[in-house]
């Protein structure tokens, strides 16, 4: 284990998955759950980051070991004892379906707590939260947050907090999700997980940020890039993605989030430009991702190729406003 602190502190599931693509190929026994693919695309050019998760004890052990080759601290990951989660991915014409294998702990059964996050830790830059169970979402947030309060010292910046959903927003949650948002900072939706219409993303992000800190929103539309908005400018701005080969969408919109995220917890720079900058490189480690099945490229990866497919990425990727 390392002795540095991590910059950025990952907490979600670590997930076994059976995938069925479309054109009828399998993965069976795939090593998954969202925040591997965030812990390698966060860690591809050399940032600390520290896991927090349950390990399940059929999880692949190949994934971890990918995992320690980029010095990703594991100490946050405590064992289940007995198999985890895992579930069926099934690619179908309108999207993915997820289904969980029959047997097996529940979801919240395998996401950590806030007493799993090593003590040392609380005092890192950032914190993103994968999709999980938004009872355990909501645990974990207000816990950083109090934790936050206990221990940081004079002059010392609250750590940056983000998350990925797994509950859809929808119109009969909104209280249970702005109560969320008061302790976080950006939120990265997918189109799929906004389960009714609003007249604009800058409506939505206001109506979820209420009076609480929430900064950003990346409303990720796959290949199609996305929309940023930067609720402290009142903006937002649509982008484009720049992959061109896709060959398994398994895990892009996670990588995204940690080159996103990674980007923002190396740089410190939350400014426009900063956001902007963190939404090439997360761009650039999608692209990576989408190329090959599972985890096959992201394991190859070096900081010369990110930084090639970023220069040519930044030329690519447009912003406009949306009015």
């Amino acid at each position: 284990m390392s002795t540095d602190l991590p910059d950025l502190v990952l907490l979600g599931n670590l997930l076994v998955d059976d995938i069925v693509l479309r054109d009828g190929r399998t993965l069976m026994g795939e090593p998954g759950g969202a925040m591997l693919y965030v812990a390698l695309a966060a860690s591809a050019w050399g940032l600390r980051v520290g896991l927090v998760s349950v390990r399940g004890s059929d999880y692949p052990e190949s994934a971890l070991d990918a995992l320690r080759s980029r010095g990703v601290d594991l100490a946050g990951v405590r064992p289940l004892g007995r198999p985890g989660v895992r579930t069926w991915l099934l690619y179908e014409e309108r999207g993915r379906r997820v289904l969980h294998h029959l047997g097996r702990p529940s979801h919240a059964e395998v996401s950590p707590t806030f007493a799993d996050i090593p003590a040392a830790w609380l005092a890192a830059r950032a914190f993103h939260l994968s999709p999980m169970p938004i009872e355990c979402q909501l645990e974990l947030a207000s816990g950083l947050a109090r934790g936050s309060e206990t221990n940081g010292k004079a002059g010392t910046a609250r750590p940056f907090v983000s998350l990925d959903p797994h509950e859809s927003v929808r119109e009969n949650n909104l209280d249970t999700w702005r109560n969320l948002m008061s302790n976080v900072d950006g939120f990265f939706p997918s189109q799929d997980e906004l389960a009714f219409e609003v007249r604009s993303p800058l409506e939505l992000a206001r109506s979820l940020a209420g009076r609480g800190r929430l900064r950003f929103v990346a409303f990720k539309r796959g290949i199609a890039g996305g929309v940023l908005v930067d609720l402290a400018e009142s903006t937002e701005k649509s982008w484009s993605s720049s992959s061109s080969r896709v060959v398994d969408p398994t895990g892009a919109g996670d990588t995204f989030a940690g080159g996103f995220m990674g980007e923002l917890a190396r740089s410190g720079d939350h400014s426009p430009a900063g956001l902007r900058r963190a939404i090439v490189y997360g761009s650039v480690m999608a692209s990576f991702t989408v190329e090959a099945f599972s985890l096959d490229r992201l394991r190859i990866l070096d900081y010369k190729e990110i930084q090639e497919r970023f220069r040519a990425f930044k030329q690519l990727t447009h912003f406009e406003d949306i009015s």
